[in-house]
């Protein structure tokens, strides 16, 4: 065992590669930890050269820095509310070179936007705990809880992401499949110009994910774009269209 294993063993924490390497990430060993979710919302998040994003709930920073390096040019900010999270992400961003595009604040979604005193972003983007209901499922282990359960609902992020873009502003969201139908009434009213695109882990099977693209005030109606298939039955991996979006090497359209 090296040194380096060993300071991993020590702190608890685990170094580990995202977008086939362009991205180092410290994250806590045990408890939540990113994956193939937070990599689905940053290629979802695709904005021009000197826009400002913000995430809601960024973690440890797995999806804001994996969009800041498919978006050079662009600023992100992100907002944790547990301490230790915002410091490894602090320090993710740093080890990245990605400090100067790259805000951690610790504030919690669940209070106001304007609370933070910042004039509205381009973008925004989230992966919201996929339950607000702690009698829906098994208690999760204490570290894993704030990133499964969201005590304040779905409703406090959707209303977050609303007022933290300003007037065709784009909100990306990745979610459980059948949460869509909560996520269409909670953004409908502010945000048009809705496009769903299912993730399914195989062309046979019922989407487990999707991903969800709305514009502030946007007029055009809604659409359902075609599934991204993770897995062909029969074989290892992950699909080519797949394995090229996860490594960075494909672009998820919104075409």
């Amino acid at each position: 065992m090296d040194e380096t294993s060993l300071r991993q063993n020590d702190t608890g924490v685990t170094e580990d590669r995202l977008l086939d390497g362009q991205i180092v990430l410290r994250q806590p060993r045990h408890g939540y930890r990113a994956g193939l979710d937070a990599l689905l919302l940053a290629q979802a998040c695709r904005v021009e050269p000197g826009a400002r994003v913000i995430e809601a709930g960024c973690g440890v920073g797995a999806a804001l820095l994996c969009a800041a390096r498919l978006n050079e040019g662009a600023s992100f900010t992100g907002v944790e509310r547990d301490p230790a999270a915002a410091a490894l992400a602090r320090a993710n961003a740093e080890a990245n070179g990605l400090a100067e595009r790259v805000t951690i604040l610790e504030a919690d979604v669940a209070q106001p936007f304007k609370r933070l005193g910042l004039p509205p972003f381009d973008a925004a983007m989230a992966n919201p705990p996929f339950f607000d209901d702690p009698a829906a499922l098994r208690a999760p282990s204490p570290a894993k809880r704030g990133a499964w359960i969201a005590e304040e609902g779905l409703a406090a992020w959707t209303g977050f992401l609303l007022k933290a873009v300003r007037e065709g502003g784009v909100i990306s969201i990745i979610h459980r499949a059948d949460r869509l139908g909560d996520l269409l009434a909670l953004l409908s009213p502010k945000a048009g110009s809705i496009q769903v695109r299912p993730v399914q882990p195989f062309a046979d099977a019922p989407a487990k994910r999707v991903l969800v693209r709305a514009i502030k005030t946007g007029k055009a109606p809604l659409a359902l774009l075609p599934p991204l298939v993770l897995h062909e039955r029969g074989e290892s991996g992950f699909t080519p269209q797949a394995d090229a979006i996860l490594r960075g090497s494909a672009s998820l359209s919104w075409d």
